[in-house]
């Protein structure tokens, strides 16, 4: 072998070598700063029949939903992280049951919006329901509700109590800055975002029964006017909201056999009386709403909730001069009494909510600490002061 050659191969392992140890290096520094874990890649999502988004169950649930603590995946997490929570105002009444999307929310509020009758105001945030409604007219009490999840909430209603006084719903939305913005009213969105379907529940009702959207297509509007989960300016829908605080379960053996909730609403309107059964294995209530178990049309679910909270408040009519002085108000700021369950048991607590925007914080009466709530779906009771649930 001539010296050339030999020149060529002693700098061939000299290159060699510096090549190794250069790529040791800095594969010992990614692996020291914790950079050098394997990203494994998240899956892509599926569409159900109803058109939602379908997640892979199996995967490892270590992501908790910031509204209701529920344990999703990664692959969950990186869906609800591009949107901001999203309140429907789906109706209640008889002729409007079994509705859709429900069983799919992250927390519900329940109260009268007239005549006795309830209505819903469902929060959709770390779950895609697909069909939602009938959707139905805003209230005022609700937007105080709607109003506690962060900045500019995206709110889906079909109009709304508009007349001049303490019930104005609408003038309180355009006050609010809300208008054409977060607001997604019917009346100025239209088809195809909502649609009316007479044949959805198989037989016929009133037109006002009959309007239906998908929170798919509501994000997608949220979306166009630039509020996903930053706004146009990037500021992020949650950086003033105030999350609940979540514990785990309480073991399977110290959980009670039963317990049932009933009440009712309005003295005389029983299609409207909620009765809540305690389901020891799943540690959930299971609701019953006018002595019919209430199902989700799209997957005949029934209804559940893991924490079942009435919230006692000053009820009164509007005397606004609207037909049959029909419009309500509720006492939704100050302080009240409140009554919580959960794994089985009674929790008797004081609510209080400062204004419009602050979250609704509930403290145990014995211990004077912040309510923890279960991990999953939280359901409200807006029920009248003096109301009397009977308990067993």
């Amino acid at each position: 072998m001539n010296n050339e050659k030999i020149k060529i191969l002693l700098i061939g392992i000299v290159a060699y070598v510096i090549s190794t140890v250069v790529s040791y290096l800095v594969f010992s520094n990614l692996s020291s700063s914790g950079q050098s874990k394997v990203i494994t890649p998240i899956p892509e999502t599926a569409k159900g029949k109803e058109g939602q988004t379908l997640f892979d169950d199996k995967l490892p649930k270590t992501e908790e939903c910031p509204l209701s603590g529920a344990m999703y995946s990664k692959q969950q997490r990186s869906w609800w992280e591009k949107h901001r929570p999203l309140g429907v105002m789906i109706e209640n009444h008889l002729d409007a049951r079994p509705q859709s999307g429900i069983s799919s929310s992250d927390v519900v509020y329940e109260v009268v919006a007239e005549g006795g009758i309830t209505r819903f105001l469902v929060l959709f945030y770390c779950q895609d329901a697909g069909v939602v409604g009938p959707v139905r007219s805003a209230r005022t009490y609700f937007l105080d509700f709607v109003s506690e999840y962060g900045d500019y909430p995206l709110y889906a209603h079909v109009g709304g109590a508009n007349t001049s006084g303490p019930a104005d719903a609408l003038g309180q939305i355009d006050e609010y800055g809300w208008q054409s913005y977060n607001d997604m009213n019917q009346f100025s969105i239209g088809f195809p975002t909502y649609w009316r379907d007479y044949e959805r529940l198989g037989h016929p009702v009133a037109t006002e029964h009959t309007m239906y959207s998908t929170t798919e297509k509501l994000w997608k509007i949220g979306e166009s006017r630039k509020l996903t989960n930053v706004d146009e300016k990037g500021k992020r829908w949650d950086e003033k909201f105030k999350k609940y605080t979540f514990k785990d379960d309480a073991v399977f053996t110290g959980r009670p056999e039963t317990q049932t909730i009933s009440f009712g609403f309005w003295e005389g309107y029983s299609d409207y009386d909620v009765k809540w059964d305690y389901d020891k294995a799943s540690n959930s209530y299971l609701r019953i709403n006018g002595g019919v178990k209430h199902e989700d049309k799209d997957n005949s679910k029934q209804l559940s909730a893991k924490n079942v909270v009435l919230l006692f408040m000053r009820e009164s009519r509007a005397n606004d001069g609207y037909e049959g002085n029909l419009h309500m108000i509720y006492g939704t700021k100050r302080t009240g009494k409140a009554t919580i369950f959960m794994d089985g048991k009674k929790v008797d607590a004081t609510w209080s909510k400062k204004d419009r925007t602050s979250r609704t914080v509930l403290t145990d009466v014995v211990t004077g600490k912040e309510v923890q709530f279960n991990k999953g779906r939280i359901w409200f009771e807006i029920l009248a002061i003096g109301n009397a649930p009977i308990v067993k």
